[in-house]
């Protein structure tokens, strides 16, 4: 190994140092997530129904707007269990439409199951948490929380990325 290459190492061995520790004073102002395939951060918003199981098809996606009227988002039912998804068959999903690259407004594609920015070609999969698959992005696609009581009503609880736009997670008040 190069003297070059052990300063690159040591370079990168801070970094991670660095921003473990940033992590460590942000986990204080979130709430894990354990359910999810990784532990991403959770902001609790205020409990609203979005829709209900009957409203939805496998792979129609269904407007919503939360966690107010100027978050648009969709919920989707993909027919089969997925990580995060919720209802009886664990497979509906919600996500916000916004790019968290520039805004865009995303478009569903029910071929592979992605949601697609028309601005930079970003690529969120809906399978996966909303991870993003290509582009410009430097985030994941930012995830509601659902919850389907008895009746099949469906509502969103919490998101876990900052939405698009947003300087924090507060609803203005």
């Amino acid at each position: 190994m190069s003297k070059c290459d052990r300063l690159v190492d040591l370079g990168r061995r801070q970094f991670l140092r660095g921003s473990a520790a940033a992590g460590v004073g942000a986990a204080a102002t979130v709430v894990a997530t354990p359910k999810r395939a990784e532990a991403r951060a959770r902001v609790e918003y205020p409990s609203n129904r979005l829709a209900n199981v009957a409203d939805l098809a496998v792979d129609e996606p269904l407007d919503i707007s939360y966690p107010d009227d100027d978050s648009p988002g969709v919920l989707i039912k993909l027919g089969k269990a997925v990580p995060g998804g919720a209802g009886p068959d664990g497979d509906i999903v919600a996500y916000s439409v916004m790019c968290p690259h520039k805004g865009y407004f995303l478009n569903y594609h029910a071929a592979d199951r992605t949601l697609n920015c028309p601005g930079h070609y970003s690529r969120f999969d809906v399978e996966l948490e909303g991870q993003q698959i290509f582009g410009m992005s430097n985030q994941s696609l930012p995830m509601f929380e659902l919850r389907v009581d008895a009746s099949g009503d469906i509502f969103a609880e919490g998101v876990d990325e900052l939405i698009y736009g947003r300087t924090n997670n507060v609803l203005g008040g």
